[in-house]
């Protein structure tokens, strides 16, 4: 079964005045004709399709457009062009601290977290003292957000997305954080729902991470797709950054 299929998709910013003058002076300046926009392309043509139980890895160096990409994955962002098929429900880590209140504490940013995916409370009920466990935060659930370190706030995020059981779950550099026991916690229940047979997409600087999870890479350069595959694209990625490979 499909569960996810891009064809084409592009993803454009606008990059103008607003940014330095505010919103009053560019009207003003747009009524007086010397306001100046220019376009920037994140994603240009990217085309894939994953199965259930498909574990994606997006490779590139920094400025590849590989976040843009996942935002429009997860709904976040609308593609400028082309279309996106998503089929399920869709739970994205991709900034950490993001739809977290920082003086809500660790119980109710759970129920929150929960109930932004679309779960019931009756299904967080059931769900609460796995996710608290599985973060090691059991002594911290009355702490509020801002009080945990970015570590403990990262593990608190892994562990809400990995037991909501999503469809479609998404990781932006979320098994880099932490240390290396919760790191390799967290790559045993990346395996736990592979098997599960939901949909993973990651994005990593680590190649050795990708290879040992993802079953299929996606390499993006500066908006571009270079390759989509097996991991034999890792190989070609490495072969680039040690400079024996040109594109």
């Amino acid at each position: 079964m499909t569960v996810l299929k891009l064809e084409n998709v592009s993803i454009r910013y606008k990059v103008g005045d607003i940014r330095n003058i505010g919103l009053k002076e560019t009207i003003i300046r747009k009524i007086r004709g010397n306001y100046h926009c220019t376009e920037f392309w994140a994603d240009r043509d990217i085309s894939f399709s994953l199965q259930q139980g498909d574990m994606l890895g997006i490779i590139g160096i920094n400025g590849a457009g590989k976040s843009t990409l996942l935002k429009a994955i997860a709904g976040i962002m609308k593609p400028s062009r082309g279309t996106l098929v998503r089929h399920g429900t869709v739970a994205a880590l991709l900034e950490l601290a993001g739809g977290f209140d920082p003086d809500l504490s660790v119980r109710q940013n759970t129920y929150l977290r929960g109930a932004m995916l679309g779960y019931t409370r009756d299904f967080m009920d059931q769900r609460y003292r796995t996710i608290l466990e599985f973060a090691e935060l059991q002594e911290f659930e009355n702490w509020s957000f801002r009080q945990l370190s970015t570590g403990m706030q990262a593990r608190l995020a892994f562990s809400i997305a990995s037991f909501v059981q999503p469809d479609i779950l998404i990781l932006d550099e979320a098994l880099s954080v932490g240390d290396g026991a919760f790191a390799a916690k967290s790559a045993e229940k990346m395996r736990e729902i592979i098997t599960g047979g939901a949909t993973t997409i990651l994005v990593s600087h680590s190649l050795d991470q990708v290879r040992e999870l993802c079953n299929k890479v996606l390499w993006l350069h500066h908006g571009q797709q270079i390759a989509f595959g097996e991991t034999e694209v890792c190989n070609q990625y490495r072969e680039f950054l040690d400079g024996e490979r040109i594109i």
